[in-house]
């Protein structure tokens, strides 16, 4: 099958499921042509399994110091471009177009009418599950910013409802784990200043914080450890880690609970998406979530022991087999069964 695949490049957590996704329907003998849309083609790091793709400006949200600035995205919104970026696609004998939250490969779908499926935890959100109040804006963006006819949405539980367990990278499922190291922390809050990070975890001293963000370069500054993005670096530093302290995005929650680490979020203030994140996770009894960085709320987290590991199925699999089978309708039958092999759940 010929499949136009679109990825959204803000943040690492849309490349990192569409890694997985990409890799396993090329390995099925499917023709995936990638686009990769909201980032510059230089800040784009460990996307060779894409290759060949195309880079274009697309859609992003912005945010500053940890909130959602609706103006901001307004103002950077380049319509024309986007527009134009649709027009320009070339999608001759496409059967298929998958959107990781991708409005251009979205739009391009619904304009020529071809087939499109929507693959990402946004695309959870047209069932019932937990949903924080937010804004009209809020919903209408999240609903409304990429939408495909078909959809694999994903979440940390299934609610009953015809969704996937999260895509954990195959190395996380490999029997030879690393020792966890009791009183290892990493803190990924890629929307905080490291300043302010830096003032939050500085009192706790008996604990090490492994701080991925904003640095030029790596350095540690006692038990404080600052690190640039390093795929590899920031996996093993999972392995070893006790908790994980992050934004209230979906796919690291997704591998900490995979793993066994307890969590504390941090959501995005007025994105509805991490809102939502934060409000699910402490409803399962799965972490627990601040709403600015509360020295309190992570004096007590740190006390808490370790989960168990939720150890998800590898949902890929699972999602590349509905796709090859053209019974898009049949949804259900394939989202149930990514969970039937999962104890835990």
């Amino acid at each position: 099958m010929k499949i136009l695949f679109g990825v959204q490049g803000t943040g690492n957590g849309h490349i990192s499921r569409s890694r997985e996704l990409v890799r396993k329907l090329r390995e099925d003998g499917h023709d995936v042509d990638v686009i990769i849309s909201g980032r510059k083609a230089e800040e784009l790091k460990e996307v060779e399994i894409f290759e060949p793709f195309r880079v274009m400006k697309g859609m992003t949200l912005v945010s500053h110091k940890g909130k959602m600035s609706y103006i901001d995205t307004m103002i950077q919104l380049d319509l024309a471009r986007l527009m134009a970026d649709v027009a320009l696609l070339d999608t001759a004998g496409t059967e298929l177009v998958i959107t990781d939250f991708d409005p251009v490969t979205s739009m391009a779908a619904r304009v020529r009418n071809i087939p499109s499926m929507g693959f990402g935890h946004q695309y959870a959100f047209g069932y019932d599950i937990p949903l924080a109040q937010g804004n009209i804006l809020a919903k209408f963006i999240l609903m409304n910013f990429a939408p495909a006819r078909y959809n694999a949405g994903l979440h940390w539980h299934h609610f009953n409802q015809p969704i996937f367990p999260p895509v954990i990278p195959p190395s996380l499922y490999e029997k030879n784990a690393k020792l966890v190291i009791k009183g290892k922390v990493l803190v990924y809050l890629p929307f905080e200043e490291i300043e302010d990070i830096t003032v939050l975890m500085t009192p706790f001293d008996q604990f090490e914080f492994y701080i991925y963000g904003k640095v030029s370069e790596d350095r540690d500054d006692g038990h404080l450890h600052f690190r640039t993005y390093s795929r590899s670096g920031f996996l093993d530093d999972l392995l070893e880690c006790d908790g994980v302290v992050c934004n209230a995005g979906f796919e690291l929650p997704g591998e900490a609970l995979h793993l066994g680490k307890k969590l504390l979020l941090r959501p995005l203030d007025g994105q509805i998406e991490q809102e939502s994140n934060a409000l699910a996770m402490e409803e399962l009894g799965y972490g627990m979530a601040m709403h600015d960085l509360d020295g309190a709320v992570l004096a007590d987290w740190l006390q808490l022991p370790c989960r168990e590991p939720l150890r998800f199925a590898k949902s890929v699999d699972f999602i590349a087999e509905w796709i090859g089978s053209g019974h898009w309708e049949e949804l259900p039958k394939y989202a149930a069964a990514s969970w039937s092999g999962n104890s835990s759940h």
